[in-house]
């Protein structure tokens, strides 16, 4: 079995994926023509370059503002999914930001309702599962995240938003305060969601313990700057809060690092965080999850038996029942003996 097998073949959940962020180039391409918007280049591989969040966040709302109904939706839902089995996917909890669309005047019920048919149309013909968390964009600020989360607990009420297990928050970060938002989750809270928020990718540690405190988050996405306050790192180790973290991105979105060799998340995990693997915007940054688990145990030399802790963490991370994380968590522990390498040095 090659190296770039063995890592695809890992079972694996993921944690921090944004659904806008997997439309495959070609996707674009024919959503464009189909809603009669212009794009910059006809090869889509021109527009997905950036330099810095700020550009690439402009990438992602183009790529948004293609998807107009709910067929568009249930399209990119279905692909998201079906394409990352191949690469181990088992299970799933993604992001959607719908603030644009229904700025436009999409209807939420509507969005929900095309992810949900594409993304059970995958789960028919691959067996991966997946949830929803809805994402508020910090860049609309406080009102209109208070607004959505209203919107989307009269959908809850009504039945039709079952698939929606969480509440996140994303976009740009600076000059954001993430109290604003705070009654936001609140009322989030009240209805059964889930709650977790980008935090400390693009700003340093307080920005971290603000969500944690003012949103009362449960899990973090990408922390990148947590080792930066050691008392913060002691406290998510000991409350075991997850951090969902993608080190690809971080090196070509965020531009944070140079090389992936710099990237703090094996330092993370040596801490005591519980720090898990995901892709973030994979279509647009040439990646998936075998590569991005291929990648960084490479580029931070870590040996077989931590990727297999990386793997099995990722259970603990997910928003199941406890019933079902431990048959989850058994399934893995059954296909990592499968296809753990007799000598594991083989494969770093």
């Amino acid at each position: 079995m090659r190296s770039g097998d063995v890592y695809d073949a890992i079972p694996k959940v993921e944690l921090h994926c944004h659904v806008e962020g997997t439309v495959r180039p070609a996707t674009v391409v024919e959503l464009a023509q189909k809603n009669g918007r212009q794009l910059p280049s006809e090869d889509p591989t021109e527009l997905y370059r950036y330099t810095s969040l700020n550009s690439f966040l402009e990438i992602f709302w183009l790529v948004q503002e293609l998807l107009v109904d709910r067929d568009d939706w249930a399209r990119v839902a279905y692909q998201s999914v079906v394409d990352a089995v191949p690469h181990g996917l088992r299970y799933r909890e993604m992001f959607f930001t719908p603030a644009r669309h229904l700025a436009a005047g999409q209807d939420l019920a509507e969005i929900v309702a095309g992810l949900s048919d594409g993304i059970e149309q995958a789960v028919l013909e691959t067996g991966a599962r997946c949830a929803l968390i809805c994402d508020i964009d910090r860049a609309y600020g406080g009102g209109a995240g208070l607004e959505l989360v209203e919107r989307l607990a009269a959908l809850r009420r009504s039945g039709r938003g079952e698939r929606v297990i969480g509440l996140g928050m994303d976009s740009t970060e600076r000059g954001v305060d993430p109290r604003d938002f705070a009654d936001a989750f609140r009322l989030g809270e009240s209805v059964g969601l889930r709650l977790t928020s980008h935090a400390g990718e693009d700003t340093g540690p307080d920005n971290i313990a603000t969500a944690l405190d003012a949103l009362r988050i449960e899990r973090i996405d990408h922390g990148l700057a947590i080792l930066e306050d050691e008392a913060l790192t002691r406290r998510v180790a000991e409350e075991r809060i997850p951090l969902n973290v993608c080190p690809n991105s971080n090196i070509i979105i965020a531009n944070k690092y140079e090389r992936l060799e710099e990237h703090p998340f094996r330092r993370m995990r040596q801490a005591g965080v519980l720090a898990t693997l995901n892709t973030d915007d994979p279509a647009m940054t040439d990646l998936d999850l075998g590569k991005e688990y291929r990648t960084v145990a490479r580029a931070l030399g870590m040996p077989w038996s931590e990727i297999e802790e990386v793997a099995l963490d990722g259970v603990e991370a997910t928003w199941l029942s406890e019933g079902e994380k431990r048959s989850l968590r058994a399934q893995f522990e059954r296909e990592l003996a499968e296809i753990r390498p007799s000598d594991p040095s083989e494969v770093v």
